[in-house]
């Protein structure tokens, strides 16, 4: 039975967001790996004209592409995309889900931004050559028109109601650092889902950005564990 892994970036982001732990994946194991670029976050960027809806159908575009490939599917999602992998978890058979940091509540672009001036000035990403990280971040936000918040408003809006209806395994990871969705989010996303199975990961001193966290091999070795475990 072959498994694929579809990894949804956050609202701005892009694949760099959890590059640590795709790579971690990819090392250990021969999943076929999947991210999308979802409209408008391609460089240079343009949210003017981006909707809730293209973020959520390029998700599902990817998704179905996925499952001719695979025939056990896992989606993770960091910050926003959590939240969209939520509303797969709706309509599709998942095997299993993975909510990094997601983004329950509404995230400022101010403080995302005053969040990734932090990150970027720790030692953890000097490892990265600065046009796909430092600039990259500091370009997109710079850029994010208001309209664009609006819609990850609503992204969020859409699906909350919902979360008493999905029934996928999930495991929730959250830093008790995260200055952007509050620990206290992560928890109350656990307890609202239906599901029957469902783990919360804590990094102790993970922030938003959670893959760049300084503990970050120790979550993902849980979940890995969590992942490759069949339901």
């Amino acid at each position: 039975m072959k498994t694929g892994v579809l990894f949804l970036h956050g609202f701005t982001g892009g694949m760099f967001e959890i590059r640590p732990f795709i790579q971690y994946i990819e090392e250990r194991t021969d999943w076929i790996t999947s991210v999308p670029i979802l409209p408008g976050h391609d460089f240079p960027i343009d949210l003017r004209n981006v909707s809730a809806e293209s973020w959520m159908m390029e998700a599902e575009l990817a998704l179905n592409r996925l499952r001719k490939e695979a025939d056990r599917i896992i989606v993770v999602g960091f910050s926003m995309g959590g939240i969209i992998a939520l509303y797969l978890a709706l309509r599709y058979k998942i095997e299993k889900l993975v909510l990094l940091s997601a983004a329950a509540k509404y995230i400022s672009p101010r403080y995302l931004l005053e969040d990734i001036a932090i990150l970027l000035s720790e030692p953890v990403t000097k490892a990265f050559p600065p046009n796909t990280f430092y600039h990259l971040y500091d370009y997109k936000l710079r850029h994010t028109p208001l309209h664009a918040a609006k819609e990850f408003v609503r992204v969020v809006k859409m699906v909350e109601p919902y979360y008493g209806k999905i029934t996928t395994p999930v495991c929730v990871v959250q830093g008790k650092r995260d200055g952007i969705v509050p620990f206290s989010a992560g928890e109350h996303l656990l307890r609202s889902l239906g599901s029957a199975q469902k783990q919360l990961v804590v990094s102790e001193n993970g922030k938003h950005h959670i893959c760049y966290s300084d503990d970050c091999h120790d979550w993902f070795s849980k979940v890995y564990e969590f992942m490759k475990t069949d339901s």
